[in-house]
């Protein structure tokens, strides 16, 4: 396992016409252990992986601030499959007692 920590994790609809996709915050165990921002669009192999201290000074040179999504993907669709199966088990829940806690 590559992932050490899923930090937070988001859906976007990306617009009424764009490809939708999740973005997740994880902090990674491989050799250069970082934390490490990912987008995953809902087709397989569309999956972009960057480290987040190097974007937020801007690099986002190929080369240097670049992972490849094919090593962590698997992961990040298993994480978004578990979140996933969890809000629909909070809806389905919610709806069966009205809502009330």
């Amino acid at each position: 396992m590559r992932i050490q920590q899923i930090l937070d994790i988001a859906f976007h609809r990306n617009g009424i016409s764009g490809a939708p996709f999740h973005v997740i915050l994880f902090d990674d165990s491989g050799e250069e252990a970082s934390r490490k921002l990912a987008v995953v669009f809902e087709a397989a192999h569309h999956v972009a992986v960057l480290d987040l201290a190097k974007l937020a000074i801007g690099n986002i040179a190929f080369g240097q601030n670049s992972w490849r999504g094919d090593v962590f993907e698997p992961e990040l669709r298993l994480v978004i499959s578990e979140c996933e199966r969890r809000v629909e088990s909070f809806h389905r829940a919610s709806d069966c007692d009205g809502g009330q806690p």
